[in-house]
Formats: structure tokens, C-alpha cells, sequence
């Protein structure tokens, strides 16, 4: 026996780590650039950011929680239907259990003998895996979620706002545009890299949507700072 590591092992942890930070990052650069643009005000700056920190994690942590939730709710209504219809015609379900292997390419024998050696150790478990494609691994865990989220937010969110506290005032847009894409270059190639895609595509992906978002609150933060 040895294992095996799968990359689409990591796609629910990664995905969420990597949204996570590359939305602090990119939202938090674009607040310092926006607010920077509109009134080149350390204090405005600053503030700007560190709200947009807290704001933004809490705002990642409510929002994954709630979704996770609603997941969870799902799940387990799912299973307690299960459980009831095991319960009460466990031939029927033995027969669906088994009707699924033989769609999957196993012969009627084979499938049969498959269904009722799953249902005598788990039923239950054989029908949430294969009937509902839920795994015990995979379920849905809102708290964890919903620290994992505003945990990658804050990482990705520091950045920006130290510098915003850090650099001087003349150098204060370049240099979080500067540092904010270097950082994204490097998120977007890490993804990829544990994700098993191109480092380079990858990279340019997130970079590339940064430049847009950062370069769009700063042309909002001129208009309506030129209009003020």
C-alpha cells in the first residue's frame, strides 16, 4: 500500500486560500491607490487601509460562513432523507447502490455483490459517497471556513497597509502598485505551481487583474478628487 498526494486534493483549500489573500491584496492596494489619488492625506491613507483590512476580513469570514452553512444545512438534510429511506425500503436503495456500480462499468453480479458488502459495513456512508457525493473528508465545516478566509484576507491585506503607514508621501502609490504586483506575481505563480497549471499563465492572471483593479480606483480616486 502507499499514497498517493492528487492535486485535486487541494483545490477546496487552495482556492479559498488563494481568493482569500488575492482579495486582500488586490482590495486593500486599490483603497491605498484610490484614497491616495483623490487626497494625498497620510492619515486618510492609513485609515483608509486599515479599515479596509478589518472590513474586508470580517466581511470574507461572514460571507464564507454563511455559505459553508447553508452547505451544511444541505448536507445533513440530505443524509437524514437517506437515513430515513434506508430505513424504509433498504432493498430499494440496495438495488440503487448497486444500479450505480453497474453504470459505472461493473457487471449486474459484481455490482450486487459490491452493494450489499458496502451496505452491511456502512450504508449510509456507501450512499453518501456515491449517491450524494458527499465525502467525510470534504464536509462542510463553516467556522473553519470562515477563519481560513479572513486569515488568508488579513495576510494578503498587510502588505498594502504597512506600506501605506511606511512610505513617504511621494512615493506612496508606486510603491504599493509596485510591491502589490510583485506580491500577486508570486501568488498567482504558487497557486499554479501546487495547482499543477502554468506558473507563468498563472502569474500574468492575477498580476494582470490587479493592474486593472488598482489602476480603476485610482482613475476614480483622481475624478472625484479633482471634483472635491
Amino acid at each position: 500500500m502507499h499514497g498517493e498526494l492528487h492535486r485535486s486534493e487541494r483545490i477546496g483549500w487552495l482556492r479559498a486560500a488563494v481568493l482569500g489573500a488575492n482579495d486582500g491584496l488586490i482590495s486593500t492596494s486599490s483603497l491605498v491607490v484610490g484614497v491616495a489619488a483623490a487626497a494625498p492625506n497620510r492619515t486618510a491613507v492609513l485609515l483608509a487601509a486599515v479599515a479596509g483590512l478589518v472590513g474586508g476580513a470580517f466581511s470574507m469570514a461572514a460571507g464564507e460562513y454563511v455559505s459553508v452553512s447553508s452547505q451544511a444545512d444541505t448536507e445533513r438534510a440530505d443524509l437524514a432523507r437517506e437515513r430515513a429511506e434506508l430505513e424504509d425500503s433498504p432493498e430499494s436503495e440496495r438495488a440503487e447502490l448497486a444500479g450505480i456500480y453497474v453504470a459505472r462499468g461493473l457487471t449486474p453480479e459484481l455490482a450486487g455483490q459490491v452493494a450489499d458488502q458496502l451496505t452491511a459495513h456502512d450504508a449510509l456512508g456507501a450512499h453518501a459517497r456515491e449517491e450524494l457525493g458527499i465525502h467525510p473528508g470534504s464536509s462542510a465545516r463553516p467556522i473553519q471556513a470562515a477563519l481560513a478566509s479572513a486569515g488568508a484576507f488579513t495576510v494578503g491585506a498587510v502588505p498594502p497597509t504597512l506600506l501605506a503607514a511606511l512610505l513617504p508621501d511621494g512615493a506612496l502609490s508606486m510603491g504599493v502598485v509596485g510591491v502589490s504586483l510583485g506580491l500577486l506575481f508570486v501568488l498567482g505563480g504558487v497557486a499554479a505551481r501546487i495547482g499543477g497549471a502554468s506558473l507563468v499563465r498563472g502569474a500574468l492572471r492575477v498580476a494582470f487583474w490587479g493592474a486593472v483593479a488598482m489602476a480603476a480606483t485610482a482613475a476614480a480616486g483622481h475624478l472625484f478628487g479633482a471634483v472635491a
